[in-house]
């Protein structure tokens, strides 16, 4: 990203401000840094937290991405655009159906639009495991934006632009996530849990910021990539935080998993592995199939998936435990 212009929509949230910080440190040459979001008071404590050294290479964008005319005023000069904006939580999802899609899929709709108006070269957008075989209304907008971005990429015609998706489970700590809510109710000696049996994928913010830079430099458009990440079982991540905690049974909400998919079984014969990453690619690519085989990327079985149940790699409570005190 040096000597380029970048723009993160939803920029104050656990993973922009992250993705900013760990892009000013490790590209000191870069030209600019846009951070576009729509609350202001986030964005003027952000601002505030900036290094003084980089701040001449940030501006702040107030702006929504439903606001189709202020995203392409916003886009102006950027070259790079890492699409972090979204409602996320799965119980206001239920009942706000029509906030999420306007936000989560139009506002896709709006990103993809507005980058093959303006000079844009690459779009990284940020996708969930909610995603894969949603069951959820969070989970499905979330999936139609995957899917209108990895098709945009059948518009692009002779302009110079690719667009990507990168998919991960829950990331460890972020707002709204269970580390943080087991933390707060730990003085209560009560732990409230859904289900004994229930399993979540885990990635650490940074992890999640490098999957994007590795994106942005690797990716040629048309793939969903997905990490080779750990599980863990919800009743060791209720003893990671505190052993000597009741756990009280709660129930599944509404719209909630026992195990989270990263990728289906149905995904299966369009996906391959490329090392670190699993890639799932647009079918009948033969330009994107050509490009991964000669990165010599192995083919998954046809009878593959990808869930928080089945993964071969569990966290322990020990490494549980041990994460969450680095967190």
């Amino acid at each position: 990203m040096n000597n380029r212009n970048v723009l993160v929509t939803g920029a104050t949230g656990s993973f922009g401000k992250a993705f900013v910080d760990y892009t000013l440190k490790k590209y000191p040459k870069i030209k600019k840094l846009a951070i576009y979001s729509r609350d202001e008071l986030k964005q003027f404590e952000f601002a505030q937290s900036i290094n003084k050294k980089y701040r001449d290479r940030v501006r702040f964008f107030i702006g929504d991405v439903r606001d189709k005319d202020r995203l392409k005023f916003a886009l102006k000069e950027i070259d790079i655009v890492v699409h972090a904006a979204a409602l996320k939580q799965v119980p206001a999802a239920e009942y706000n159906p029509f906030e999420f899609i306007k936000t989560n899929v139009l506002g896709a709709q709006n990103i993809i639009d507005t980058c093959l108006e303006t000079n844009v070269k690459k779009v990284i957008a940020l996708s969930t495991d909610k995603a894969a075989a949603p069951i959820n209304l969070y989970g499905a907008t979330k999936l139609c934006s995957d899917k209108l971005f990895v098709a945009a990429n059948n518009v692009v015609g002779n302009k110079d632009i690719s667009f990507s998706v990168v998919r991960y489970g829950n990331v460890a700590n972020s707002r709204g996530s269970v580390i943080p809510f087991f933390l707060k109710q730990k003085d209560k000696k009560i732990l409230p849990i859904t289900d004994k049996r229930m399993t979540r994928f885990n990635i650490t913010l940074l992890e999640s910021v490098k999957m994007v830079d590795w994106a942005i430099k690797n990716t040629v458009g048309g793939e969903i990539i997905v990490p080779k990440i750990h599980s863990y079982n919800i009743i060791d991540l209720a003893k990671a935080v505190c052993k000597n905690c009741k756990i009280k049974y709660v129930g599944i909400r509404p719209g909630e998993k026992l195990h989270e998919d990263l990728i289906t079984i149905t995904d299966s014969p369009n996906t391959y592995d490329i090392g670190p990453y699993y890639a799932i690619l647009m079918k009948d690519s033969q330009k994107l199939i050509s490009y991964y085989k000669r990165k010599k990327a192995k083919k998954v079985e046809s009878n593959f998936s990808y869930n928080s149940k089945n993964n071969k790699k569990f966290l322990t409570v020990d490494q549980l435990r041990k994460l969450i005190k680095n967190l």
